[in-house]
């Protein structure tokens, strides 16, 4: 377990609800009276297809899936009748959805400059037990939100990107997705700045499609051009912390088509909880990536069925997020620091008052006038806790678990002007025996922050397939998936399972099994 005082931040923005996706053109749900499809045309008559397709049928091209003989377009029921007879038409199916799907220890200056964190995952995937000195031949090509080019522990990064007219600029990020996902692989091995990556000293080279904009959802025929560009830029391995539900032969053969190229395409398992197969996760040509917590303990939250083949560290990761635009909460009382929860939906302000015991903060009580409010957890819920104690003249609150562990909150909806932060049972019971002293409660700018999901678990297999195979670069894109599956940490039943899938990503076991016994075996 990670000491708790060592957390920068305790905001774990829960992805649960996302699984991610790729979106390059426009992103616009149908009209109501057309159905969005993609159209594959038939060999050698693609060309002329493409340029009288829309007049004819009456419809409106979308998206010309690069690389491919195929459009999304949207139809009307009778135009999508007529094409489905058209001769040179191959196949015709749904434009599917895309969305986006998500604890640290100070560096002592080994294998780490000192003055960062080492978010639990390095240490936990062996990253620190491998140089990526090497992994100036590997590239790894990001199909995400965008990546902050002006980051601290990101700026100096080998990275490239494209720009989309329909999602803008590699370099922006509007929903921090990608950058999180970015910082896991390659945030930078910089002396008292921030987080370090699984490939920290600014080797590996990364190549950044942004499919998702501002409004964080996409099409399949986006997510197919997205991979074949990765493939058009040179890259080895394509990183998706993205997915959906529904499967489509266009991605299904894009996808295998890379993988007889030579690329490794991995992709996020799904946060749902469920049995259900998410995609392009379900692939064969694809590793599906399932979440364990700091504890190698599945997480709830992440998809398990036979599709799943490897896990990562997926809980609580802390990595980068476009500057200033994450929360760090803090929390002292008297001489004492806590590691506090951010509450999602909290101001961003401080406030240092007298601690005063608020009980379970179901009622306004005018003696909280100008303190900070210590809540338990239990019986009302957070916004309710929270106004409560605003309404009783209360500066700031602290809400803390009536169970072991931290814990998440949000205020949802409720608009408060208070600061407000979560605190474990422990701290809970530590602080009721400082009422009276001075606390500051607050939430701060960062330029980090912790997200949870199976979008976070699938960076650390990627970059670790990186830093593998840059010192067997002659290893086949399936001799390094076989020799991943194989080094992994065997967790839960014995074998391959539906919520580990082979187990735990191993950097350093993974490179020893190639140096003992050769690629692949």
């Amino acid at each position: 377990m990670v000491d708790k005082n060592t957390r920068v931040s305790s905001l774990r923005l829960c992805l649960a609800a996302m699984v991610a996706a790729g979106a390059i053109g426009n992103v616009q749900a149908a009209a109501p009276d057309t159905k969005r499809v993609i159209v594959a045309f038939k060999p050698g008559v693609a060309a002329a297809m493409k340029s009288s397709v829309a007049g004819l049928a009456k419809g409106s091209i979308k998206h010309e899936i690069f690389g491919t003989n195929s459009v999304a377009m949207e139809v009307s029921a009778a135009a999508l009748k007529g094409l489905e007879n058209n001769p040179n038409v191959e196949f015709i199916e749904e434009d599917a959805i895309r969305y986006p799907l998500a604890l640290t220890s100070p560096s002592t200056g080994t294998p780490y400059a000192a003055g960062q964190l080492v978010p639990y995952g390095i240490k936990m995937v062996q990253a620190d037990q491998l140089s990526d000195a090497a992994a100036a031949n590997r590239k790894i090509c990001i199909i995400d939100s965008g990546y902050d080019r002006n980051h601290e522990d990101l700026s100096a990064n080998n990275v490239t990107g494209e720009y989309d007219a329909g999602t803008g600029w590699w370099y922006t990020d509007e929903n921090h997705h990608g950058t999180h996902v970015a910082g896991t692989i390659a945030a930078i091995n910089n002396s008292g700045t921030g987080v370090v990556g699984v490939n920290a000293n600014k080797q590996v080279k990364l190549h950044i499609v942004k499919v998702f904009g501002a409004d964080g959802w996409a099409y399949s025929s986006t997510l197919a051009s997205a991979a074949n560009k990765c493939k058009a830029a040179g890259a080895n391995i394509i990183s998706m912390s993205l997915g959906g539900p529904t499967q489509n032969t266009t991605e299904k053969n894009t996808f295998a088509s890379l993988a007889t190229a030579g690329i490794l395409n991995i992709a996020a398992a799904g946060n749902d909880g469920n049995t259900r197969a998410s995609y392009p996760a379900g692939y064969t040509s694809v590793i599906s990536v399932g979440a364990v917590d700091e504890n190698k303990a599945w997480a709830s939250f992440s998809q398990y069925n036979s599709k799943v083949e490897l896990a990562g560290p997926g809980v609580g990761v802390l990595s980068t997020v476009p500057m200033g635009s994450g929360q760090e909460a803090v929390l002292t009382v008297g001489a004492a620091s806590y590691a506090p929860g951010a509450m999602e939906g909290s101001p961003v302000k401080t406030a240092t008052a007298p601690l005063a015991d608020f009980g379970i903060g179901n009622a306004v009580n005018t003696a909280m006038a100008g303190k900070i409010c210590l809540i338990q957890r239990g019986t009302v819920d957070f916004a309710v806790k929270v106004s409560n104690c605003q309404n009783s003249g209360g500066v700031g609150a602290i809400v803390y678990n009536n169970v072991a562990g931290a814990f998440g909150g949000t205020l949802g909806t409720t608009v408060t002007t208070i600061p407000s932060v979560t605190a474990t049972l422990a701290d809970g019971t530590a602080m009721k025996s400082q009422l009276g002293q001075n606390a500051t409660v607050g939430i701060k700018a960062s330029n980090y922050a912790y997200y949870d999901g199976t979008s976070m678990a699938t960076p650390h297999v990627a970059a670790v397939a990186a830093l593998v195979w840059s010192y067997y670069p002659t290893c086949t894109a399936a001799q390094m998936r076989s020799t991943l599956t194989k080094s992994a940490l065997d967790l839960g039943t014995a074998g391959r399972d539906t919520k580990y899938g082979f187990g735990l990503v191993q950097a350093k076991a993974a490179r020893d099994r190639i140096a003992s016994l050769g690629c692949g075996n």
